[in-house]
């Protein structure tokens, strides 16, 4: 990722992870919980309604990186 991109996107995170603390209470929970062949699906609704889908079955490089972001919101 670019340096600088990432110094432009870090306040947003900042406010987003305190506009929605309950989400990375949840991920961090989640982490702990997945394992190969795990799936993950995410949930799009717009405020019109439209419903967006998409899941993931989860294989052994993402169980080591779910891992390591487990490990990175732990410290």
């Amino acid at each position: 990722m670019n340096p600088l991109a990432f110094m432009k996107i870090k306040p947003l995170f900042e406010r987003f992870t305190q506009d929605h603390p309950k989400l990375l209470m949840f991920l961090s929970a989640a982490a702990g919980e997945v394992n190969k062949d795990s799936i993950i699906e995410i949930t799009v609704q717009n405020a019109e309604g439209y419903t967006m889908r998409t899941n993931i079955k989860v294989n052994e490089n993402d169980v080591e990186l779910f891992g390591e972001l487990k490990n990175m919101m732990n410290k």
